[in-house]
Order: structure tokens, then sequence, then C-alpha cells
């Protein structure tokens, strides 16, 4: 049985950390993020579309997406905002279900959507769902770090996202990441354990 867990969890408390180890435990790792910066590359399938919608201005020299100008986009403008995932969105899932029926031979997938409980096209595509989860002074720590911006900006993306406690209960599964990596390193196996025991229907 082919099963996929789909993993998200709020900006900062470590998504791709995550993935990466449940990469090195054997799992088939397909990013969202990764199809998305593919699909607004030139020529990406996305380009046509986001031109159409948006005009020349948001398509850089190269042909690729602009992000700058985009991102200030729909930071201040949601009905911008949600017409461009409507146009991301349903490619992201269709390569996705085609990594996932190329790929039938892993034992288990790992779905990374930071819009997993925003977006309805991802459901149908995952058996359960996976948060990456930490307090909200450690993602802005992380954020600010990794990303030079201030500490009102990550507030205000953070403010844009699904409420952690909304997440949390949405949760199928937890990894709780403010202990370290071998407290992370022990929650991944142990979740990695019971995925293959769950696509070898012993569980």
């Amino acid at each position: 049985m082919t099963v996929s867990i789909g993993l998200t969890g709020g900006i900062g408390c470590g998504k791709s950390t995550v993935a990466a180890l449940f990469r090195e435990s054997g799992a088939t790792v397909i990013d969202s993020d990764a199809i998305s910066h593919q699909l607004t590359q030139p020529a990406g399938a996305a380009i046509e579309p986001i031109r159409a919608a948006f005009g020349a201005d948001y398509i850089d020299a190269s042909g690729a997406l602009d992000r700058a100008p985009m991102r200030h986009l729909i930071f201040s403008d949601a009905a911008a905002k949600q017409r461009l995932e409507g146009i991301l969105h349903p490619l992201i899932r269709a390569q996705m279900l085609e990594r996932v029926r190329t790929g039938s031979t892993a034992p288990y997938f790992l779905l990374v959507v930071p819009l997993l409980f925003e977006a309805r096209a991802y459901h149908e595509l995952v058996q359960r769902t996976l948060v990456v989860d930490c307090d909200e002074a450690t993602q802005i720590a992380r954020t600010m770090q990794r990303s030079g911006m201030s500490e009102p900006e990550v507030r205000a993306i953070i403010a844009q996202q699904m409420a952690r406690a909304e997440r949390l209960r949405l949760a199928d599964d937890i990894i709780r990441n403010d202990a370290g990596m071998d407290a992370l390193r022990l929650q991944v196996e142990q979740l990695h354990l019971r995925y293959m025991a769950l696509s070898t229907g012993s569980d």
C-alpha cells in the first residue's frame, strides 16, 4: 500500500530540517516549494498564466517570476494571493500526484506542503498529517536569523498563517522542534517506524 504523509508547520518551525531527517531514514520527500520554484522558472508551466493574470511587470528579464514584487503584492492584496494560489496549487498538486504514481516502490512519501490544511487540493493526496511545531518566540528567532527579516515582518507573516492551535488540532501527528537535534531525530525515528508499518499494513 502506498502511504503519503502530509508535512506542514508554521514559518520557522523546521519543516525542511524534519523532511531531511525523514529522507535520511528512507522516505521519499516531495516538496511543494521546490516544485513551485520549478514552475516559476523561465519557461515553467506557471509563467504564462501568471503573466496573463498579473502582467509582464511580475516576470523578470530572464523570464522567471519576479519574486520581490510578487511577494509585496500578495502580502498586501488578499485577492491577488488567492489568484496566484489558484494558478500554482493545481499545477503543484498534479506534479505531486505524478511523482507519487511513478515512485510507487518507495516505502512511503512525505509531501511537504506549507498550506496543507488551507488548500483542499492536497487533502486527498495524503493519508495522515504531520505538523512540525515550536513556540512563536522560536519561530521568530529562527526566521529572523535565516532570512534577515525584522521581527515585525516575521510577526506579520505568522499572523497571516493558520493559527498554531488550529494547526495542532488538525494534525494526526506532531513533532516538537524546540529541544535540539537529538530530540528531533528521535521523534523522526519513531514516526518513521510507524509510517513504515502503515505502508506494509502491519499497523
